[in-house]
């Protein structure tokens, strides 16, 4: 076992602090993107970063970045980062382990004196979720590039509310120009999402790569009228052609074993009961870890929606894409620093593709990057009774330190130090 380990039992109370925080019910976590419990959430986290030294500094659309000084200053840093976050009435551990686990690594190196060659640095990223805001991965994309900043800054929520509005709201439109702090290489713990690690006993998963997602708005539109006077076989209805489309959408996240298809979503408007509806709209999300056999999907559900509008008389049937994510490969030199580092700490490990889109994916396109999973109870995320056990916390803390002093430039694996 390493010679270095963090305090799980702070870890562990920061997390239980957090979800204080926008707390539900159920024991869950309500904490929208951009909302004053986001925001509470963030100034929480920056008072634990003050108490130890640690000075923030922030971008044009809200992404946080903490730093423990190197030996070397000019060296670009290990960041270790997630959000804050979360899903209308998710879960207390998705991003937010990310995130505290990596304050914990430098409190830790702060406790034990460790000095790094290069800077440590934890990052908490805007708009991960993109539960109110789309796309998802709003902060980092724009961070990577990959998002221009007009556009996210014009995204709005459901309320029309756009993003500029928010951040001009909590002082951030201030911060500096996004993608101006330099990264050396990232790190990101994370639930994993999945029952794989709880039903194979495993307590750490070695995130290989990411699997490849589409988004799209799927809209059927015709005409409302009264529920009573319109005669059925006058009516342009959008409601009737409801099924085949969602058959059509499943039958594709039915096509092998890998895909994945859901619809998150499904309005109708103007959504009066007394009132036939003039239009739906449906969220969908494809998902598939070969790039090509996504494209198959979407090819496949783009014809298929093709077909049933040509035979939908009176109700007009469209699909837009909204957003691509691709495959993402992550680093072998991390991928095998996260092997060693559970090996070395006894923690049964196992290689595993990401099926949810991380901030991971954006930052892996321009420096080395890699993730770590724990397990989750019952597989379930996304929902008030996500939970990782403490045991596996501390675990997942334990490996992200060691991959961070490995590329940080101390060594911390069995046998000592280096």
């Amino acid at each position: 076992m390493t010679g270095y380990s963090v305090d799980g039992t702070r870890l562990w109370s920061r997390l239980m602090d957090m979800a204080e925080i926008g707390s539900t019910t159920d024991g869950g976590s309500h904490r929208l993107s951009l909302s004053q419990d986001d925001e509470d959430g963030r100034e929480l986290f920056l008072a634990w970063c003050k108490n130890r030294g640690f000075a923030p500094v922030f971008d044009k659309i809200g992404n946080l970045f903490v730093r423990r000084a190197g030996r070397n200053p000019a060296a670009p840093p290990v960041v270790i980062g997630s959000h804050l976050d979360t899903q209308p009435n998710g879960g207390r551990f998705d991003g937010v382990l990310g995130v505290l686990a990596g304050l914990e690594v430098l409190e830790t190196l702060e406790d034990l004196g460790i000095a790094t060659v290069t800077p440590v640095e934890v990052a908490v990223w805007s708009n991960e979720e993109g539960a109110r805001f789309q796309p998802a991965m709003m902060g980092s994309g724009v961070h990577c590039g990959v998002h221009p900043l007009a556009k996210a800054l014009a995204a709005t929520d459901a309320s029309g509310i756009p993003v500029a509005q928010e951040l001009k709201r909590f002082g951030y439109e201030s911060g500096m120009e996004p993608g101006n702090r330099a990264t050396g290489s990232y790190l990101e713990l994370h639930i994993e999402q999945g029952p794989v690690l709880e039903q194979e006993e495993k307590t750490i998963g070695v995130v290989t790569g990411g699997q490849a997602i589409r988004w799209y708005t799927l809209t059927l539109s015709g005409e409302e009228t009264h529920a009573g006077p319109m005669p059925m076989a006058m009516r342009r209805d959008p409601v009737r052609h409801l099924a085949a489309v969602t058959e059509l959408v499943y039958r594709s996240g039915l096509s092998d074993p890998d895909a994945r298809a859901t619809i998150g979503k499904i309005e109708t408007l103007p959504g009066s009961i007394n009132v036939m509806p003039g239009q739906v709209c449906l969220s969908v999300d494809l998902r598939h870890p070969g790039e090509a056999a996504l494209e198959h999907m979407h090819g496949a559900l783009a014809e298929g929606i093709a077909r049933l509008n040509a035979a939908a008389e009176g109700v007009d049937i469209r699909l837009e894409q909204i957003w691509h994510s691709p495959v993402v490969s992550f680093d072998p030199q991390l991928i095998e620093a996260v092997r060693t580092g559970a090996a070395a700490r006894g923690y049964p490990s196992r290689d595993m593709v990401s099926g949810a889109g991380h901030d991971a994916f954006h930052l892996a396109k321009l420096v080395p990057a890699t993730m770590i999973f724990v397990p989750c109870r019952d597989g379930i995320s996304h929902n008030e009774r996500e939970y990782t056990a403490p045991e596996h916390v501390e675990a997942g803390a334990n490996v992200l330190l060691d991959v961070a002093l490995q590329a940080a430039g101390v060594q911390a694996f069995a046998g000592g130090t280096e």
